[in-house]
């Protein structure tokens, strides 16, 4: 059995989660998923009195269950709106991070977030403007960011994405590392146009380019630029601050996320604003800081397993030390991370 295959709700080896509790720790308050200030996180110092202190929220998940918890924050989430430029704004707290384009043509959403927040979703769309919901395009397929399709499609959006966001929603789809089967999505959560590599939208006199990344943070990926305000939505192959979580089930890979941040960096400038899938809006300094650690890691880890060493014996390299302060306090944990990159080398 695969290293990813045998992974607990949390991403944790099933017969490493001892030696996990010891390792590290995560927050389980109501802003997971979104941008989320690493100040409410403890310093990684203190790993052992972490485990303490946040033992019963850790096990309220593992008995709960990664997506029934990610639920019920969002159900609790306060939606923050964030004005970009260009009348672009970025609505968090819902799962992923929302892009938001408003005007005469009505509202373009990118992704869609949970639907237990739809009530304050929309009111913070309303505080944008009147406009109805026209268009909605999802960066890829995962629940935070697709669940809630329905609702929007419902109150007019059409709905765009890659083919394999298609495909993965319209039957039930597995994600080991969640320990969690998905049931086909209903009819209107379904997008109905779709595309293999690139599309091209007009909206509110804004050219608006996707692209698909190929493999990735899963095998649906896009990156969806707005081509004059020059603000990109990397979807979840950027986590601003922290290790990402790589779906390995439905076709995501460590290398997949390097190759996409690799792109992502040849097509902006310093003066690109970056919507990341979770965390806060960053630029290009950020996302050179996030490739750079992905690489090192990579590279500490295939050295490790060249070597001829076991996950277990690999998570207690430590392999990720150098980064674990700045990347390791969120839901992606260092021996999380550290087993989905050995996965994958």
């Amino acid at each position: 059995m695969s290293a990813i295959t045998n992974l607990n709700v949390f991403g944790v080896p099933k017969e490493e989660t001892d030696s996990f509790g010891q390792v590290s720790s995560t927050d389980s308050d109501d802003r997971r998923f979104a941008s989320l200030s690493r100040r409410r996180f403890i310093a990684a110092a203190g790993l052992a009195a972490a485990t303490a202190v946040f033992a019963p929220r850790l096990l309220f998940a593992q008995e709960t269950g990664i997506v029934p918890t990610m639920i019920n924050a969002a159900a609790r989430a306060k939606i923050e709106v964030h004005p970009l430029r260009r009348n672009i704004s970025v609505l968090e707290g819902s799962g992923g991070n929302i892009a938001v384009l408003p005007g005469k043509g009505g509202k373009l959403l990118i992704d869609s977030g949970f639907t237990v927040s739809r009530a304050r979703i929309a009111a913070a769309l309303d505080g944008l403007s009147s406009d109805p919901l026209t268009q909605l395009i999802n960066t890829h397929w995962h629940v935070d960011h697709t669940d809630g399709n329905a609702w929007v499609h419902s109150a007019g959006a059409t709905i765009t994405a890659h083919e394999n966001t298609r495909k993965r929603l319209s039957t039930s789809t597995r994600v080991e590392g969640w320990s969690y089967t998905f049931p086909p999505a209903a009819a209107g959560a379904i997008p109905t146009t779709v595309f293999d590599d690139e599309h091209h939208v007009h909206h509110n006199d804004t050219r608006i380019a996707l692209k698909y990344y190929g493999p990735a943070h899963t095998d649906s990926d896009i990156s969806v630029l707005f081509e004059e305000a020059d603000i990109i939505h990397v979807g979840d192959t950027w986590w601003n601050g922290f290790y990402p979580f790589i779906d390995y089930s439905t076709g995501g890979s460590i290398d997949g996320m390097i190759r996409a941040t690799e792109r992502n960096l040849t097509i902006i400038t310093d003066k690109t604003i970056i919507i990341p899938g979770h965390g806060p809006v960053g630029n290009k300094a950020g996302l050179t800081q996030y490739h750079d650690m992905m690489v090192a890691i990579r590279k500490n880890v295939a050295e490790l397993k060249k070597q001829g060493k076991s996950l277990s014996e690999t998570i207690a390299a430590k392999p990720t030390a150098a980064y674990d302060t700045k990347w390791g306090q969120f839901l992606m944990t260092p021996a999380i991370f550290t087993a989905l990159v050995y996965s994958g080398v």
